[in-house]
């Protein structure tokens, strides 16, 4: 069973401004058509789920756009359609850097 595991996340602002947010993903390549909200949270939630995540070589992007769009998933749900490239591209990158990347048949 290959899983992969990637956390997005905004870069952390004084907290008068904008509050941390963090949003973790989980995919079984091969096993599910899209990838699935598994934690997502704001302020000390999201500081434990960026934690866990970089304890555990878990690979993490900062993009708040994306979060803005995953943050209004609920958790154990899959990704909506208008996250679908931004995901792919980060889901390109870690299957790739984990040598998980099959490679694409070229039709004749």
């Amino acid at each position: 069973m290959d899983v992969v595991e990637s956390a997005a996340a905004q870069p952390p602002l004084p907290a008068r401004r904008r509050r941390q947010a963090a949003v973790a993903l989980k995919h079984n390549l091969g096993q599910e058509a899209a990838p699935r909200v598994v934690a997502k949270g704001y302020g000390d939630v999201a500081e434990k789920i960026l934690k866990l995540a970089f304890d555990n070589d878990v690979r993490v992007r900062h993009d708040p756009d994306l979060i803005e769009v995953l943050a209004a998933v609920e958790v154990d749900c899959e990704i909506p359609i208008e996250a679908f490239a931004a995901v792919a591209e980060i889901l390109s990158y870690v299957y790739q850097a984990n040598g998980q990347m099959r490679p694409v048949e070229k039709s004749s």
